[in-house]
């Protein structure tokens, strides 16, 4: 039987968040727009609650913003999503608190809330989309920034699906690595076909609108 309160719980993570030079690369000839190290992979300790990851998802830094890596590998079916509906669609949420305020229950303007879709956009719904939305219960609302600002990119591959974005200084109300390296983190991946995975605690546990269950990211460099 497993146990009331997932053991994730009773650990508080500092992820380490490497300073990573040279990313985007949005130039036409790129295979990748950001490939980070396997140093940038956020640890997420699945093992204690006896689960299994399908998504390697990886985080970088430089002076220009936050780099956003995810690898989903084991389906044999191809994603699915509706960009008007991100929260229920395949690919990544992630959460940037860029004062890792994780007193307080409830989301402040410098807490961000990010969707990564692999197949969400366009007129067929089989298209790479990216989205920010308001987190609920926020006591001051992060500004929403334009998609066309964030370089991102969603790529089909065998078993798969890989997401590159780059989230620059401008999207990231508060990103001052100088006077603030530590931020706060939260991420699940949902994919209809292989389940959902977590940063920590599960969706029983109201992680997407308390930044007090969120993990710390440290910008190292």
């Amino acid at each position: 039987m497993p146990p009331i309160i997932p053991n994730r719980f009773l650990v508080r993570m500092c992820h380490p968040c490497p300073y990573v030079r040279g990313v985007p690369n949005d130039s036409d000839d790129a295979e990748h727009l950001v490939d980070l190290p396997d140093s940038a992979a956020l640890q997420n300790l699945a093992d204690l609650d006896e689960l299994a990851n399908f998504a390697d998802v990886r985080l970088g830094w430089n002076e220009f913003g936050l780099a956003v890596q995810v690898q989903v590998k084991g389906k044999a079916q191809p994603p699915v999503g509706d960009a008007d509906r991100p929260k229920t669609s395949d690919g990544l949420t992630l959460w940037v608190d860029t004062r890792d305020a994780r007193a307080s229950h409830r989301a402040t303007r410098f807490c961000h809330q990010f969707h990564f879709l692999p197949a969400a956009g366009g007129a067929d719904k089989d298209e790479p989309a990216f989205a920010q939305t308001k987190i609920n219960r926020a006591l001051q609302d992060a500004p929403l920034c334009n998609p066309g600002d964030v370089p991102f990119r969603g790529l089909q591959v065998k078993g798969g699906y890989r997401l590159e974005a780059f989230l620059p200084t401008a999207v990231l109300s508060g990103f001052d690595p100088e006077q603030h390296p530590r931020l706060g983190v939260y991420y699940a991946v949902r994919d209809q076909e292989l389940g959902d995975q977590f940063l920590s605690v599960n969706g029983d546990f109201p992680f997407a609108d308390d930044p007090s269950l969120w993990a710390v990211l440290e910008l190292v460099k």
